[in-house]
């Protein structure tokens, strides 16, 4: 049952990450540009943690995995606060 809800996060986050992407790419506005960067490090997080659950359970990735969600959300964070419209 996990593995389902894992897979599902993941999908969820590739698809807003290409919807927003899309979006981007139709408007223009780059806080799009940088939720959708995010939105693709969110499913490479989620990528690892079906890695690190499931795939090699007996390896520790957990510090893999929180470094990749930092990095999922840094692009987020300099859209806020350095982009201006």
């Amino acid at each position: 049952m996990a593995s389902v809800i894992y897979l599902m996060c993941a999908a969820t986050a590739l698809a807003c990450a290409i919807l927003v992407l899309r979006s981007y790419r139709a408007s223009r506005h780059r806080l799009l540009f940088w939720c959708g960067l995010c939105f693709g490090g969110m499913f490479l997080c989620n990528v690892l943690l079906i890695v690190d659950r499931l795939v090699l359970p007996d390896t520790d990735l957990s510090t893999v995995r929180l470094a990749a969600g930092l990095a999922a959300l840094l692009p987020l964070l300099y859209g806020l606060v350095w982009e201006d419209e």
